[in-house]
């Protein structure tokens, strides 16, 4: 099948959709997408859902005429990708815009929703009346102004009630005020065409770090316990919550690695789920994230 390219040539659609590997990835999205969003749809043949989605999602991207682009990535063939993405179902969608995973959703979606994710997508990348007002309401919270930072939020959300950085950033700014049970509202509220977007999978991280902290304990007791049973696995387990509640976030995410090379599979694999949760919860380009994605991955796939 042919499509109209944006000078009115012939494009192959090839050039719009294609099927990468680990290989390609930094190649075919991370840079690809610092010129044109690329939509990364990861799947397996053996996926009922992703046989529905597929196709589906390939006319949308084709109707989009070149402002989006797709790969398609099997997680069976690729599964390292597939580990440092924290791919934990299929099919799962992400959308990249320079470099960074930017929107994204589980699950087969309509038709309609899914030229609406490609509409916010090409938004996402060309800019828009709102983005002014979210970097304002960011810079609020982060200077200590958090009403402000509520109210400017709340506004966004009035003219784009599917804004997924207005929803992360209200949710974080109520955990900013300690009002857990709020955050947890909120993030229970967010539409579900974005309840996968990575400012939504942030902020659900960040309401899950803050019921841990509401319930750690010691940080010198367990610490003790630790030294006194290297291999005492729920004392290294607590001690990392701890530490993280105490703002030690490095030190939390090193003791968390230590339990994973002990023993990878305690308690269904916690160490693991409890640092995708710390990285879930912090910037992507974070030192502490970097540096701890590498670490676990030389232990995955050693």
């Amino acid at each position: 099948m042919l499509e109209l390219g944006g000078n009115g040539a012939a494009a192959p659609q090839n050039d719009l959709i294609k099927d990468i590997g680990e290989a390609t990835f930094m190649q075919d999205v991370i840079d690809a997408s610092r010129e044109v969003p690329v939509i990364v749809d990861f799947w397996a043949p053996w996926c009922g859902p992703c046989k529905a989605l597929g196709p589906a999602l390939e006319q949308a991207v084709i109707a989009a005429k070149g402002k989006v682009r797709m790969v398609k990535i099997n997680v069976d063939e690729n599964q390292q990708v597939a580990a440092q993405l924290r791919i934990q179902s299929i099919p799962t969608v992400y959308a990249f815009v320079d470099g960074q995973p930017v929107d994204g959703f589980q699950g087969a979606l309509p038709a309609s929703e899914l030229a609406s994710f490609i509409d916010r997508v090409v938004q996402a990348a060309g800019g828009n009346g709102l983005d002014e007002a979210i970097a304002a309401a960011e810079e609020m919270l982060a200077e200590g102004a958090v009403v402000d930072a509520v109210q400017t939020f709340a506004a966004i959300l009035g003219e784009d009630p599917a804004n997924a950085a207005a929803h992360g950033g209200m949710i974080r700014a109520h955990l900013v005020l300690n009002e857990t049970e709020k955050a947890e509202q909120l993030l229970a509220a967010v539409p579900r065409e974005i309840v996968s977007a990575p400012e939504i999978e942030a902020a659900r991280a960040q309401v899950e770090l803050a019921r841990q902290a509401a319930e750690a304990g010691p940080v010198d007791e367990l610490r003790a316990a630790v030294d006194h049973d290297p291999d005492n696995h729920q004392a290294r387990f607590d001690l990392a919550k701890a530490l993280h509640a105490a703002g030690q976030v490095e030190e939390a995410v090193d003791q968390l690695l230590d339990l994973f090379r002990r023993d990878r599979d305690w308690n269904e694999g916690a160490a693991k789920d409890q640092l995708f949760t710390i990285f879930d919860a912090l910037k992507p380009q974070d030192p502490i994230v970097l540096k701890g994605r590498r670490k676990l991955s030389s232990m995955i796939f050693a």
